[in-house]
């Protein structure tokens, strides 16, 4: 190994690990430089893509970021989230073991995650002197499969429990679903599960993403059991919800490992966590959903089954035969500005206002009524969740015709709606893809019933061969 490479090896370690300490100074200067870098490639990012945003670097961290970047096209959204992970990783284990070397609760790693909360534990602990007497790690010893079952179900039960009931104050408290849900109660049930798991002798990792992992299960479990969400929105979740979990397991053994009788402060910070995620998001401007799809059939043909069209076959697609609602028809009174249209789901009907009748090129339309967006798959017959009736809601759509080269169209379909549930970058490549498929779905219907009527046309009026012989001289 080449002194470069073991020094980059080091490095990563101090950074990402949980074996060495940290003293007071390496904290406040990592701290200061990657704290540093993070801003300095966000600002980067948004100066490049919002060349004319403000960007008032005081307050860039805490809020103004936020707004800016539900400005970014979409994709960049989700790109900055997964460029901010590994700074947030090596921000709680940096905080964990300088809180340890100090002398203080490890528990004080998960103070990383609330706004201002963190900036003055960064202050302090990069003031706070070590411990020379402060207890460090201790090494989990080889263990018999038997001796683990009691406690794992232990933790297991009281993970769930706590899980559970986090859950429903916010399904009966909280006015929308905040990160503190989707993340802050999947990562201290995580974390609550693998220090009750590791608090009395220490166990393998392996072990402690299996508690983990249960827990995971039975609190999904027990959310569709107790009617609080279905089948479909617990799947949908799945992908953030466990991974989160996880790398709360990973913190809750490390602490254990150092700190195995703190109970008080791992019960503040279960309850610390979750609340300060539900703190209110920045209003945010409305996404778009852009489909196209080109239709062998001028836009004259065109526009007669964009206005209103039949009734469509039965869905194929799973995503349809799993409760998302899909369209069914769609017809209107009247024509031209004011007129109405009534696209109608599975769920319902949505009512849309014409406020844009520039026939044969542009419809657009307000939504002024709209159904719920899908039904639950649950064993009980009557599930509500709040996300249901305001976590997206479809505000306003238009459908644009482009002439194309022999008498072919281009139309675009686009939707632009509200979506209040958190972390937006996420649920916003899950609501993106639905509001595709039903796009897709309805301009495949439209370009279906084009094509037939341009073929008909056809049929009837066949075009007329040019006899270029009479122009012979």
């Amino acid at each position: 190994m080449t002194p470069t490479s073991r020094v980059r090896g080091d490095l990563l370690r101090f950074l990402f690990g949980f074996d060495q300490r940290v003293g007071p100074r390496e904290y406040a200067i990592a701290g200061l430089v990657l704290g540093a870098l993070k801003l300095g490639v966000d600002v980067l990012v948004i100066r490049l893509l919002l060349p004319a945003a403000p960007l008032p670097l005081f307050l860039l961290p805490l809020t103004s970021l936020g707004q800016l970047l539900t400005r970014l096209p979409a994709g960049w959204g989700v790109v900055l989230a997964l460029w901010a992970l590994p700074f947030m990783w090596i921000g709680v284990s940096l905080t964990i073991r300088r809180a340890a070397d100090a002398g203080r609760s490890p528990w004080w790693g998960l103070l990383f995650f609330l706004p201002w909360v963190n900036l003055a534990v960064f202050v302090v602990l990069s003031l706070a002197r070590s411990a020379p007497d402060a207890d460090w790690r201790r090494e989990p010893a080889a263990r018999e499969a038997g001796e683990m079952i009691r406690p794992a179900l232990q933790a297991a039960a009281i993970g769930t429990l706590t899980g559970l009931i986090l859950i429903v104050a916010f399904a009966r408290f909280a006015g929308a679903y905040t990160p503190g849900l989707f993340c802050g109660i999947p990562f201290v049930q995580g974390a609550l599960g693998a220090f009750l798991f590791n608090r009395r002798e220490p166990r393998p990792m392996r072990e402690t993403m299996g508690v983990v992992f249960v827990t995971q299960l039975m609190v999904m479990g027990g959310v569709v059991l107790f009617a609080l969400e279905g089948l479909l929105c617990v799947a949908m979740a799945i992908p953030l919800s466990f991974p989160i979990g996880c790398l709360g397991g990973v913190v809750g053994r490390e602490i254990a490992l150092r700190r195995p009788r703190e109970i008080r402060m791992a019960c503040l910070m279960v309850l610390a966590l979750p609340i300060g995620g539900s703190l209110p998001s920045p209003p945010r401007p409305l996404d778009v959903a852009l489909t196209t799809i080109e239709v062998d059939a001028p836009p004259e043909v065109v526009w007669r089954h964009v206005v209103s069209f039949s009734e469509l076959p039965p869905p194929r697609e799973t995503l349809f035969q799993i409760g998302v609602a899909y369209p069914v028809r769609a017809r209107i009174e009247g024509s031209g500005v004011g007129a109405v249209r009534r696209c109608e789901f599975s769920t319902g009907a949505f009512v849309e206002p014409i406020t844009v009748w520039d026939a044969p090129s542009r419809l657009a339309f307000d939504v002024a009524e709209s159904p719920l967006p899908m039904e639950e798959w649950s064993p009980w017959r009557d599930v509500y969740a709040k996300h249901l009736d305001s976590g997206f809601r479809s505000r306003r759509g238009e459908f644009h015709l482009v002439p194309l080269p022999g008498g072919r169209t281009r139309l675009e379909g686009r939707t632009w709606y509200t979506l209040t549930i958190e972390p937006h970058p996420y649920w916003r490549i899950q609501a993106d893809a639905i509001v595709h498929t039903i796009h897709r779905r309805v301009l495949e219907h439209v370009k279906h019933l084009a094509e037939e009527d341009a073929q008909q046309v056809a049929a009837i009026h066949p075009p007329v061969p040019l006899d270029r012989s009479a122009h012979r001289p």
